[in-house]
């Protein structure tokens, strides 16, 4: 039997997540390569006949729903969903997530935050015994950039955090720009040893809009890997 690969495992874990998925179910779907196998997935059991609606958390995931033929509701529309399910680019035994390495943070974290439940999709390599080891994307106002990083930075110091605040850029040199107009900033801390600490003082920063620290969002983590399937939390 050839070896799985990363890309292997996280079909693995989307198709896991699939199975909570129930007729007349209001879904967020996720952003990023682990999303996007569950989306492929789910369009699938759509072809088949299940009724769903779902929101997007970016116009990438939007495009690639629409491609699928998957209905599409917006979270005014439906601002009530049943179940989130979403990748990460890092979590803890905690189920502390850091979130945003596609742009994506802040239309993730309010689909999730009006979900009844989260449920992460990974392959087992995004298990940290720390956070900090991915940068910690932050989304931020155009207005007052440089200011802001250097509060991001004094936040960041005074819990335990050292490391490069840096605009977020394009292969082509030009500074990123979120589906909702905000430059992203990226912490390359290393580690976080406070989580909750960092994220109540990157809360208080006005030009810091939102930040990827996901933290008492997740309800359950299924994570992928050579291992098999092991699931962090509670699905249901």
């Amino acid at each position: 039997m050839p070896e799985l690969s990363p890309d292997d495992f996280k079909r693995l874990a989307a198709a896991k997540a699939l199975e909570l998925v129930t007729p007349g179910m209001r879904l967020g779907l996720g952003t990023g390569t682990t999303a996007a196998h569950f989306v492929e997935l789910l369009a699938t059991r759509v072809a088949m006949g299940l009724d769903v609606i779902c929101v997007p958390t970016s116009e990438r995931s939007r495009t690639l729903a629409k491609l699928h033929a998957i209905p599409l509701t917006s979270i005014d529309a439906s601002p009530e969903l049943d179940l989130t399910i979403d990748g990460a680019d890092e979590f803890d035994p905690k189920l502390r997530l850091v979130k945003g390495g596609g742009g994506a943070l802040l239309r993730e974290k309010i689909v999730a935050m009006a979900s009844k439940r989260m449920v992460v999709i990974v392959d087992s390599s995004k298990l940290a015994a720390v956070l900090g080891k991915f940068p910690l994307p932050v989304e931020v106002n155009v207005f007052g950039l440089e200011a802001t990083r250097r509060m991001i930075l004094a936040a960041a110091k005074a819990c335990g955090c050292d490391g490069e605040v840096r605009l977020r850029k394009t292969p082509g040199g030009q500074a990123f720009v979120s589906d909702n107009g905000h430059y992203i900033v990226d912490c390359f801390f290393g580690a976080i040893p406070r989580p909750e600490d960092l994220a109540d003082r990157l809360d208080a920063i006005p030009g810091a809009v939102e930040h990827g620290l996901f933290i008492g969002i997740a309800k359950a983590v299924i994570s992928a890997g050579p291992a098999g399937i092991e699931i962090l939390g509670q699905l249901d």
